[in-house]
Protein backbone atom coordinates (compact mmCIF):
# COMPACT_ATOMS: atom_id res chain seq x y z
CA UNK A 1 0.00 0.00 0.00
CA UNK A 2 1.06 3.57 -0.28
CA UNK A 3 3.66 4.71 2.39
CA UNK A 4 4.48 1.20 3.12
CA UNK A 5 8.02 1.86 2.04
CA UNK A 6 8.09 0.26 -1.07
CA UNK A 7 9.20 3.32 -3.16
CA UNK A 8 12.64 3.78 -1.02
CA UNK A 9 13.23 -0.18 -1.01
CA UNK A 10 12.81 -0.48 -4.75
CA UNK A 11 14.81 2.57 -5.57
CA UNK A 12 17.62 1.15 -3.20
CA UNK A 13 17.34 -2.27 -5.29
CA UNK A 14 17.29 -0.74 -8.57
CA UNK A 15 20.56 1.08 -7.96
CA UNK A 16 22.34 -1.34 -5.82
CA UNK A 17 21.98 -3.60 -8.87
CA UNK A 18 22.29 -1.00 -11.56
CA UNK A 19 18.64 -2.31 -12.52
CA UNK A 20 16.06 -0.30 -14.88
CA UNK A 21 13.35 1.18 -12.22
CA UNK A 22 9.96 1.49 -13.26
CA UNK A 23 7.65 3.76 -10.78
CA UNK A 24 3.77 3.88 -11.15
CA UNK A 25 3.51 7.57 -9.86
CA UNK A 26 6.67 8.40 -12.55
CA UNK A 27 4.99 6.47 -15.37
CA UNK A 28 1.09 7.63 -14.97
CA UNK A 29 2.80 11.71 -14.37
CA UNK A 30 4.41 11.09 -17.59
CA UNK A 31 1.95 9.97 -19.44
CA UNK A 32 -0.20 12.92 -18.51
CA UNK A 33 2.52 15.66 -19.27
CA UNK A 34 3.26 16.38 -15.79
CA UNK A 35 6.77 16.57 -13.88
CA UNK A 36 6.76 13.47 -11.21
CA UNK A 37 7.30 15.98 -8.62
CA UNK A 38 4.02 17.95 -9.26
CA UNK A 39 1.35 17.74 -6.56
CA UNK A 40 -2.16 16.67 -8.57
CA UNK A 41 -5.19 17.62 -5.65
CA UNK A 42 -7.27 15.12 -7.88
CA UNK A 43 -9.48 13.19 -5.67
CA UNK A 44 -10.15 9.67 -5.69
CA UNK A 45 -10.72 8.05 -8.80
CA UNK A 46 -10.58 11.60 -10.41
CA UNK A 47 -7.96 13.04 -12.40
CA UNK A 48 -5.02 11.11 -13.41
CA UNK A 49 -6.26 8.43 -11.14
CA UNK A 50 -9.43 7.56 -12.49
CA UNK A 51 -9.65 3.48 -13.41
CA UNK A 52 -9.05 4.37 -17.26
CA UNK A 53 -6.05 6.60 -16.57
CA UNK A 54 -4.56 4.08 -14.30
CA UNK A 55 -5.01 1.27 -16.79
CA UNK A 56 -3.19 3.32 -18.94
CA UNK A 57 -0.41 3.74 -16.48
CA UNK A 58 0.23 -0.28 -15.58
CA UNK A 59 0.12 -0.84 -19.52
CA UNK A 60 2.78 1.64 -19.52
CA UNK A 61 4.84 -0.07 -17.18
CA UNK A 62 4.28 -3.33 -18.52
CA UNK A 63 5.08 -2.12 -22.07
CA UNK A 64 8.54 -0.99 -20.49
CA UNK A 65 8.89 -4.11 -18.55
CA UNK A 66 8.99 -6.74 -21.29
CA UNK A 67 11.55 -4.19 -23.18
CA UNK A 68 13.60 -5.11 -20.55
CA UNK A 69 12.93 -8.11 -19.64
CA UNK A 70 12.26 -10.27 -23.20
CA UNK A 71 14.34 -7.38 -25.32
CA UNK A 72 17.19 -6.68 -23.73
CA UNK A 73 17.10 -9.68 -21.20
CA UNK A 74 17.22 -7.49 -18.11
CA UNK A 75 16.19 -7.61 -14.75
CA UNK A 76 14.23 -5.00 -13.63
CA UNK A 77 12.56 -3.34 -10.57
CA UNK A 78 8.59 -2.51 -10.42
CA UNK A 79 6.93 0.12 -7.99
CA UNK A 80 3.30 0.20 -7.72
CA UNK A 81 0.49 -0.88 -5.34
CA UNK A 82 -0.40 -3.72 -7.54
CA UNK A 83 -3.13 -4.19 -5.03
CA UNK A 84 -5.76 -6.51 -6.97
CA UNK A 85 -4.99 -9.91 -8.40
CA UNK A 86 -5.74 -8.83 -11.80
CA UNK A 87 -2.68 -6.41 -12.18
CA UNK A 88 -0.82 -9.27 -10.25
CA UNK A 89 -1.80 -11.50 -12.75
CA UNK A 90 -0.53 -9.16 -15.48
CA UNK A 91 2.81 -8.81 -14.29
CA UNK A 92 2.80 -12.82 -13.72
CA UNK A 93 2.00 -13.40 -17.70
CA UNK A 94 4.36 -10.35 -18.44
CA UNK A 95 6.93 -12.33 -16.64
CA UNK A 96 6.18 -16.06 -17.98
CA UNK A 97 6.19 -14.48 -21.53
CA UNK A 98 9.66 -13.41 -21.19
CA UNK A 99 10.78 -16.53 -19.53
CA UNK A 100 11.93 -14.27 -16.44
CA UNK A 101 12.20 -15.54 -12.51
CA UNK A 102 9.36 -12.76 -10.79
CA UNK A 103 9.58 -11.83 -6.93
CA UNK A 104 6.58 -9.95 -5.42
CA UNK A 105 7.68 -8.31 -2.32
CA UNK A 106 4.71 -7.15 0.18
CA UNK A 107 5.92 -4.41 2.19
CA UNK A 108 4.39 -3.04 5.09
CA UNK A 109 3.88 -1.17 8.05
CA UNK A 110 1.92 -0.44 10.77
CA UNK A 111 -0.78 2.29 10.49
CA UNK A 112 1.05 4.78 12.79
CA UNK A 113 4.01 4.54 10.63
CA UNK A 114 2.18 5.13 7.39
CA UNK A 115 0.41 8.40 8.38
CA UNK A 116 4.14 9.50 9.70
CA UNK A 117 5.30 8.79 6.55
CA UNK A 118 2.78 10.56 4.76
CA UNK A 119 2.85 13.80 7.19
CA UNK A 120 6.65 14.05 6.00
CA UNK A 121 5.77 13.18 2.82
CA UNK A 122 3.63 16.21 2.12
CA UNK A 123 6.12 18.41 3.20
CA UNK A 124 9.40 16.57 0.62
CA UNK A 125 9.37 19.08 -2.59
CA UNK A 126 11.03 15.79 -3.82
CA UNK A 127 7.67 13.08 -3.12
CA UNK A 128 6.40 12.17 -6.34
CA UNK A 129 3.29 9.97 -4.41
CA UNK A 130 0.09 11.62 -4.31
CA UNK A 131 -1.06 9.58 -1.77
CA UNK A 132 -2.93 10.72 1.19
CA UNK A 133 -4.45 8.85 4.14
CA UNK A 134 -7.96 8.55 2.82
CA UNK A 135 -6.05 7.08 -0.38
CA UNK A 136 -4.72 4.79 2.01
CA UNK A 137 -7.71 3.92 3.96
CA UNK A 138 -9.34 3.08 0.34
CA UNK A 139 -6.73 0.75 -0.62
CA UNK A 140 -6.52 -1.19 2.98
CA UNK A 141 -9.73 -2.10 2.15
CA UNK A 142 -9.64 -3.02 -0.68
CA UNK A 143 -6.42 -4.47 -1.14
CA UNK A 144 -6.63 -8.68 -1.95
CA UNK A 145 -4.06 -10.24 -0.58
CA UNK A 146 -1.86 -11.88 -3.16
CA UNK A 147 -2.53 -15.90 -1.70
CA UNK A 148 -2.47 -16.38 -5.23
CA UNK A 149 1.35 -16.21 -5.80
CA UNK A 150 3.17 -19.23 -4.59
CA UNK A 151 5.08 -18.20 -1.25
CA UNK A 152 8.43 -19.02 -3.52
CA UNK A 153 7.92 -15.88 -4.96
CA UNK A 154 6.48 -13.60 -2.50
CA UNK A 155 8.57 -12.28 0.45
CA UNK A 156 6.42 -10.45 3.44
CA UNK A 157 8.65 -7.78 4.40
CA UNK A 158 8.11 -5.32 7.49
CA UNK A 159 9.48 -2.14 6.48
CA UNK A 160 9.55 -0.40 10.34
CA UNK A 161 13.48 0.28 10.96
CA UNK A 162 16.03 2.71 9.29
CA UNK A 163 15.78 2.24 4.94
CA UNK A 164 19.63 0.93 4.82
CA UNK A 165 19.34 -1.99 6.97
CA UNK A 166 15.77 -2.67 5.28
CA UNK A 167 17.43 -2.75 1.85
CA UNK A 168 20.80 -5.27 3.29
CA UNK A 169 18.25 -7.07 4.84
CA UNK A 170 15.56 -7.29 1.56
CA UNK A 171 18.37 -8.24 -0.95
CA UNK A 172 19.91 -10.85 1.85
CA UNK A 173 16.55 -12.45 1.40
CA UNK A 174 16.65 -12.36 -2.35
CA UNK A 175 19.68 -13.69 -2.18
CA UNK A 176 18.39 -17.01 -0.17
CA UNK A 177 15.75 -17.47 -3.19
CA UNK A 178 17.33 -17.09 -6.38
CA UNK A 179 20.23 -16.23 -7.94
CA UNK A 180 19.90 -12.63 -8.19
Amino acid sequence: LIASGKSTLAKGLAQRFSLPYFNTDVVRKELAGKIPQSRQESNLNQGIYTPEFTRKTYDALLEYTRSELCGKRRSVVLDGSFHKRSERQRVVNCAEECCAALYFILCRCDDEETQRRLNVRTHDPRAVSDGTWEIYQNQKMSFEFPDEIPPSSLILFNTAGPSSELLDSLIFLLSKRSTF
